[in-house]
């Protein structure tokens, strides 16, 4: 029988431990599973290595930031709904306060030249980073030829003008029809993906600036990303700049920098871009947002896994889900790379930062850090 003292002392575990991690967790989604491993496998033993396993599988069965969705399925199971908010408000919270921090600072004095120049040299060595998150990323998930042409169809697409969302949902529906009717006469899975190929919703005006739609639109994200954090890169950019023109380039990577740079997840570049347009308001309802759909998310999924996981359907629509989301973080790179990449020494620090990546697994926070350093010698040196 659990008494309620026992119940209280798991929930402060919790919460100590998620504070923590929310503190300490730098490196992106891949170094946040390794930390989760270990506070909770290894040290505590909560959870032996299968089960660990299963929910970094189920993770990849919902929209959402993948390492939060592992605390809160940890939370879930280690002290029900209770545990559920706890640890995903603690691992959250720490980041959101660091972002809300930086966002006041870059908000007063981001067009300084010290500020600038730091981003100069951080904005390359963040191209860097995606590139390698991008090249783990696709060798897991382009899986046969189908997941290869889908996700290089949906990149081209992107500069065509298609919306992201369709291109998401229609990369998943193709791959999942051709990997489970392929050998079915019956269905003519031309007259299907036809359709796809001609349609395209048309971008929109700039729209004035509002709480309640700066609310809606990380909340629309947070229910329909998958991937990695990274893709969160292609849906900001066709939200913000292209759609509703509140957000520059130049603002939408300063975000992506801010995001990587602190603890926690990578989402938090909703945060930053929620204050800059909205102040303390516009960030907390970003952030809201954008986390909200995964909390629901795993309340809903956690006692569906088992079938989830068996079903060849669903199994194959998220491989098809996955690389149209890889396709896109890839085109959203291009385009980034033009602001960030301004002379031979921003190339330079983007390539070596992909060289280390690759060759050395050298931790991202270092390489940011070491940006930085760059973009203040460069000013110094004048």
């Amino acid at each position: 029988m659990i008494t309620s003292s026992s119940f209280s002392l798991k929930l402060l575990d919790l919460a100590l431990l998620f504070l923590k991690l929310g503190f300490t967790a730098f490196g992106g989604p891949a170094a946040h599973i390794g930390m989760l491993h270990h506070e909770v496998v290894q040290r505590r033993k909560w959870l032996d290595d299968q089960q660990f396993l299963d929910l970094l599988g189920a993770t990849n069965l919902i929209p959402g930031p993948n390492s939060t969705e592992m605390c809160i399925h940890i939370g879930y199971l280690r002290a029900g709904w209770p545990g559920l908010v706890i640890a995903g408000t603690c691992f959250i919270f720490p980041a959101m306060f660091i972002v809300i921090t930086i966002a006041w600072i870059y908000v007063k004095y981001g067009s300084t030249p010290t500020a600038s120049w730091l981003l100069y040299g951080i904005k390359p060595v963040i191209i860097g980073i995606i590139l390698k998150a991008l090249w783990d990323l696709g060798r897991r998930a382009v899986k046969d030829n189908v997941t290869a042409i889908v996700g290089l169809t949906v990149f081209i697409l992107y500069f065509l003008h298609f919306n992201e969302l369709f291109l998401l949902f229609a990369g998943g529906l193709i791959v999942m029809l051709i990997s489970n009717l392929k050998r079915l006469n019956t269905i003519g899975i031309k007259s299907l993906i036809l359709p796809f190929a001609i349609f395209s919703l048309p971008a929109l005006t700039p729209t004035v600036f509002s709480l309640p739609l700066l609310f809606l639109t990380f909340l629309k994200i947070g229910s329909v990303l998958y991937g990695s954090g990274y893709v969160l890169l292609a849906f900001m950019r066709a939200d913000f700049v292209t759609r509703l023109g509140w957000l520059t380039d130049q603002q939408l990577i300063d975000a992506i920098a801010v995001g990587q740079f602190t603890p926690g997840p990578v989402f938090t570049s909703a945060t930053f871009v929620g204050y800059i347009l909205g102040g303390v308001p516009g960030a907390l309802l970003a952030t809201l947002g954008i986390f909200l759909p995964a909390f629901i998310f795993v309340a809903i999924s956690n006692p569906l896994i088992p079938r989830m996981r068996r079903s060849p359907w669903v199994s194959s629509l998220l491989d098809g889900v996955i690389i149209a989301s890889l396709g896109l973080m890839g085109a959203v790179i291009v385009e980034l790379a033009r602001a960030a990449l301004v002379d031979p020494l921003t190339i330079l620090l983007a390539i070596a930062s992909l060289v280390l990546l690759l060759r050395f697994k050298l931790n991202a926070t270092w390489l940011v850090v070491g940006g930085a350093l760059v973009g203040l010698v460069r000013l110094l040196v004048g």
